[in-house]
């Protein structure tokens, strides 16, 4: 396997708390995803969609909607570190997901979606104060996780399937 194909941006790296610089742009990637997303997916036809983004890899379509999945799960878990105590976070097995009905209908839908949640995200995190980047969680698979690390891997992941699909279009000439 080709890792800058997989990995076209380079695998996800945490070097800890992050100063509230990096954490100012990291809020400014989840605003701009949800046009960044659409503007990636812009005139791809239905068939295309449905074109895995690499050899053995997901659809353009099931990539979409894999990041609906997981940026409703970033949220959520932003939402509960920040208004609770001792939190729990339940992961979820992406693969399985990705193999819901869901995963088959129009973008759109999961684009509109992302538009509402992304607004949303923006509101709490624009109101976080920098010590709320330290508050921790404690995830089923991972255990205890700070928040900070967990927005920079959902920023990343925001990046990394945009820049996939990207690198499909290009790469096929779409």
């Amino acid at each position: 396997m080709d890792k800058a194909i997989r990995y076209p941006i380079g695998e996800f790296q945490y070097g800890g708390l992050s100063s509230a610089e990096q954490c100012a742009e990291r809020l400014l990637v989840f605003r701009n995803h949800p046009a960044e997303l659409r503007a990636a997916v812009k005139g791809l036809s239905e068939s295309q969609l449905d074109i895995p983004h690499r050899e053995g890899g997901w659809t353009v379509r099931q990539i979409v909607h894999h990041l609906g999945d997981a940026n409703i799960h970033f949220y959520c878990r932003t939402k509960a570190t920040v208004t609770e105590e001792k939190t729990l976070i339940v992961g979820f097995e992406e693969d399985d997901w990705i193999k819901t009905p869901d995963i088959e209908i129009e973008v759109e839908a999961t684009l509109s979606l992302l538009d509402g949640l992304h607004r949303r995200w923006d509101a709490i995190m624009s109101a976080m104060k920098h010590a709320d980047y330290a508050r921790t969680f404690n995830h089923s698979q991972n255990g205890e996780t700070v928040l900070d690390r967990q927005l920079a891997y959902a920023a990343w992941h925001c990046r990394h399937h945009t820049a996939q699909i990207n690198a499909a279009r290009k790469r096929n000439g779409w």
